[in-house]
Parts: C-alpha cells; structure tokens; sequence
C-alpha cells in the first residue's frame, strides 16, 4: 500500500492531479478540497493516499490531509458506497460538513449530494455515526486559490470526472453562471452549487 507520494506538483485540475516523484508522474484523483488546499504549479506537496485495485484499472485517490483520507476511507467501507460515491461526497461537502452532518445524523445535507438518495445517506449515518463520533479531529483550514483555466472549463472537466454526463454538467453550468453573472464566482463554489442541482 502507498501511504504518501511527496513529490512536485506537475499538473494540477479541480478532479486530478499529476505529482512528479523523481521523473515518474503519478495521476491522483483528487476532491475539490484537496484541489483547494494544494499549492499553485509546481510547488513541492505530499498527498495521502489510497490505491484502488480492481480488475480493469489501478487508482490513485490523493488527499491533503489524514483526516480527509480517513473519512474517505469510512465512506468506502458503508454498503453501496464506491469511491466515486464518496469523491463526490468530499468534493460537494467539506471535510468539517462531512463530519458534522454524519455525526449530527443530518440526513438532508448528506441527501444533497448528487446521486445520494434517502436510503444511501441513511445507510451512511447509520454505518458511521458512533465511528466518526469518538475521534473529534482537528480540521485543516482550506486556501483559495486562483484558477489557471476558466471556471467553466475546470468545473465541466471536475463534473464529468465525477461522473456527471458533458451534457448535463454545461446546462447546469450554464444556468449558474447566467444566475451569477454579476458576481465573481469561484471554480470551487462553482462544481458544488453543480453537484446539488
């Protein structure tokens, strides 16, 4: 198992990234918290990771903190939820509403998740409440930071990742940037208010 990679940042998108480990690039799968807590390219960075082994492909999941990678972790272990399920999760939700609404049992905000419905959010409250509730961390503060493409290009890029059909996820972007249109909007604000749509 890989615990860590520490390496250069090479490439950096809202649902991946590319570390550079001693000439060998590694493609991470990422969330959005980890995306906006991870420095501009190229900077040195360590992410935490876990390696998903399956018959048709190896996958890297990187996170910025333990903690992230922890409740990932939970997520996975909960009947009916996958990693994609759970990169969703951690990509609408931050890691301290993660947390919160499983251990205040807040079926709703677990629900607003795209592709979560009742029975899911409450197989996950129910499967890691008392779990999550006995280790009360300190949580990460996450950065903001500039994008390198436009808004739209990397949020669409991050929803098809995730699952999202291309089609969808530019008519719901669209929608919100005509709502928005006014207002600067980050690309980070931009994928979650896509994700509850």
């Amino acid at each position: 198992m890989i615990a860590y990679i520490h390496g250069k940042l090479a490439h950096k998108e809202p649902a991946y990234v590319i570390i550079d480990v001693g000439g060998v690039g590694y493609h991470i799968r990422i969330s959005l918290n980890t995306y906006t807590a991870l420095g501009a390219v190229p900077t040195e960075c360590r992410l935490y990771t876990h390696l998903q082994i399956k018959e048709d492909a190896h996958t890297l999941f990187g996170f910025a903190d333990t903690f992230e990678k922890k409740i990932f972790l939970d997520l996975i272990s909960v009947t009916g939820v996958g990693a994609n399920t759970a990169m969703m999760i951690l990509s609408s939700l931050s890691t301290r509403e993660a947390y919160q609404a499983i251990a205040r049992e807040e079926v709703r905000i677990i629900q607003s998740v795209k592709g979560i419905g009742a029975k899911i959010a409450q197989r996950i409250i129910l499967e890691l409440k008392d779990k999550i509730r006995k280790d009360v961390p300190d949580l990460p503060i996450a950065v903001q930071l500039p994008a390198h493409q436009t808004a739209k290009e990397e949020a669409l890029l991050a929803l098809t990742t995730l699952g999202i059909p291309k089609n969808v996820a530019e008519k719901n972007l669209d929608i919100l940037l005509k709502q928005k249109k006014d207002e600067e909007i980050k690309v980070e604000e931009l994928i979650k208010m896509a994700l509850r749509m």
